[in-house]
């Protein structure tokens, strides 16, 4: 029996935003995009647990310098919350431990407005035992399976916003926006719990992340249905994790001094965080740019962060210019495919 002839690995750089399909790990939904995209160094941007979809952006080549940035942002998701019961994961996943009535004294409109503002702001959460956090090498989802229930201490996070999407009967959907860190079936537990009839998460869907935000998404069977050329369209440019930062454009000789590693003279205000581009080689002022890395700037100069490499700039103008020619192919398919179209009888 013929063994499959395996596809050889190719250098990509950019950003697939992901919607990843319920009951995948992360790291699984990682791998089968990175064998359809062929991509030799590949990673993720956080954690969302198989019950939960939506938007996990997969960083390719020099993306993944980038990666940080990501997990480190701030993130929104669409919770839904089953009112009235109690499980011992805080999820569908677990034992129901109580079930509680969901009286119209305890959950009402103005009740529920209540429990929400009252998890607005800086607060403290315990990590729950059905968690990837570690603990002397071990994930506490381990020693949850066997029984053993160990310390947590707590830890600061901030919910910057909850907003009721709907309510109907024991099923609470909210829309969330909160710093990373955030445990939501830790949230839904004590929204649950301020309104006295206890609560489980039955949903969760992540919708943005940072600067980005399920517009752009593709989802894993889409992704399966397309040739390669039409995958490699979907390639976001690297600095898509990086939008909302300022952008600092230098010119071609101080781009070369900044690749290697040298801070420079700038008039911009102190700022923690900036996106640093050059011109693109050949092309006139003002017609394109690339990403160089990141930088801060303080007192006047500008640091270099994390930067790219010469290969890797070069990967990205590569990755840039097949982008636009596959997009341009695309659109002028489409094009004649409408000028085939008989008119419309009238």
């Amino acid at each position: 029996m013929n063994k499959p002839v395996r596809q050889p690995r190719r250098q990509l750089h950019g950003v697939i935003l992901l919607d990843k399909p319920l009951g995948l790990s992360s790291n699984d939904a990682l791998q089968k995009v990175r064998r359809l995209m062929r991509a030799e160094k590949a990673g993720h941007t956080g954690t969302l647990d198989p019950l939960a979809t939506g938007l996990l952006p997969l960083c390719f080549g020099a993306a993944t310098k980038f990666s940080q940035v990501s997990l480190d942002a701030d993130k929104r998701y669409t919770a839904t919350l089953k009112l009235g019961q109690t499980t011992t994961t805080g999820d569908a996943e677990g034992e129901i431990l109580q079930t509680r009535p969901v009286t119209a004294e305890q959950v009402n409109a103005s009740r529920i407005a209540e429990a929400c503002e009252a998890f607005t702001g800086p607060i403290s959460q315990i990590p729950p035992m059905h968690s990837a956090l570690k603990h002397q090498g071990r994930a506490l989802y381990e020693y949850a399976r066997e029984g053993i229930e160990i310390e947590r201490p707590a830890r600061d996070v901030t919910i910057h916003a909850i907003d009721i999407v709907s309510w109907q009967g024991d099923e609470l959907v909210l829309d969330v926006r909160c710093s990373k860190g955030t445990y939501i079936r830790t949230l839904a537990q004590d929204i649950g719990e301020h309104l006295g009839c206890g609560a489980h998460l039955i949903g969760l869907r992540r919708t943005g992340s940072g600067g980005v935000s399920l517009q752009g998404a593709v989802t894993l069977d889409a992704m399966l249905a397309m040739s390669e050329q039409e995958r490699d369209a979907h390639l976001q440019p690297a600095d898509v994790l990086l939008n909302d930062w300022a952008d600092v454009l230098l010119s071609e000789s101080e781009a070369a001094r900044f690749l290697t590693g040298l801070r420079r003279r700038t008039h911009l205000a102190d700022a923690a965080q900036v996106r640093v581009y050059g011109p693109v080689p050949g092309q006139g002022k003002g017609e394109g740019r690339v990403l160089l890395g990141s930088a801060h700037i303080k007192a006047g100069e500008l640091i270099p962060t994390r930067l790219l490499s010469p290969t890797e700039v070069q990967g990205l103008l590569e990755v840039q210019a097949a982008v636009q020619a596959t997009v341009q192919t695309q659109t002028e398919t489409a094009d004649a495919a409408a000028l085939r179209q008989p008119d419309p009888v009238l």
